[in-house]
């Protein structure tokens, strides 16, 4: 299995092994999950930067940005940014939105950054893809190394209980044409998605495993690896975590 493969979501495909290496690279990823509600996404950014009171021009890292819409999004908002992803193709394509203060590179989140950021931004359930737990622990010890002396990072991860509680075991989606066929179970501590389309004459299977951490195994590894809890939320403003009511699980550590 190729390094992408082992820290992106789980990959099967029909039709050859040699598709693309991760489901975030095809584009049928970005088909699927083109409805995301950007605009609450950046309400989020919004409320977080203002909570964290980042300095003008601060320098933000946004671990595991995709295409970098997020990144691009805080560029806007005056911080120094490098967007970083495993992903070639998506790095690629969010390089061509580059500028003096807005940088893409291909980077392994386990490994640390050299220079030091006053914010680390790990978005939108972009934690917990490993199939090792040890891997989650080298990601967040990473993350603890590549802060500054007064830097704050921020995970946004889903609230697996509410997740679990409100699964759709079985879903059928049109999107651009291509019917997807989407199952949705619990199992081993993991909440995995399996989908299924045809495009074109072709069939392909893909697999989403996600940990299904709490904050009780946030805390337990924070503990670990010396990090400081210092908030939780439980959605996009900001609001209380309670742990069988919120979507979101969203800790602020350093």
């Amino acid at each position: 299995m190729s390094t992408s493969e082992n820290l992106k979501p789980q990959i099967s495909d029909s039709k050859s092994e040699n598709w693309y290496s991760s489901w975030f690279d095809t584009p049928y990823y970005h088909i699927l999950y083109k409805d995301r509600n950007y605009r609450e996404a950046q309400i989020f950014m919004d409320n977080l930067t203002h909570y964290l009171n980042l300095p003008e021009k601060a320098k933000v890292l946004d671990l595991a940005c995709g295409k970098g819409r997020h990144s691009i999004y805080l560029n806007q908002l005056g911080f120094d940014v490098i967007g970083a992803d495993l992903s070639e193709n998506s790095i690629a394509e969010a390089n061509k939105n580059a500028n003096a203060t807005l940088h893409f590179v291909v980077h392994d989140k386990r490994q640390p950054f050299e220079e030091k950021f006053d914010a680390i931004f790990n978005l939108f359930t972009s934690f917990g893809y490993f199939e090792n737990h040890e891997d989650d622990i080298k990601t967040l010890l990473a993350i603890k190394e590549s802060l500054s002396e007064y830097g704050f990072a921020v995970i946004d991860f889903m609230n697996s209980q509410h997740v679990i509680d409100h699964l759709i075991p079985e879903e059928i989606k049109e999107v651009d044409g291509i019917v997807f066929n989407i199952k949705r179970y619990a199992i081993d501590g993991f909440i995995i998605k399996e989908i299924d389309f045809e495009d074109k004459g072709e069939k392909y299977h893909f697999t989403e495993k996600v940990r299904a951490y709490t904050l009780d195994d946030f805390q337990n590894m924070m503990n670990e690896t010396g990090i400081y809890l210092l908030d939780t939320f439980g959605d996009y403003k900001l609001k209380k975590y309670h742990k069988n009511t919120s979507e979101r699980l969203i800790m602020i550590f350093k």
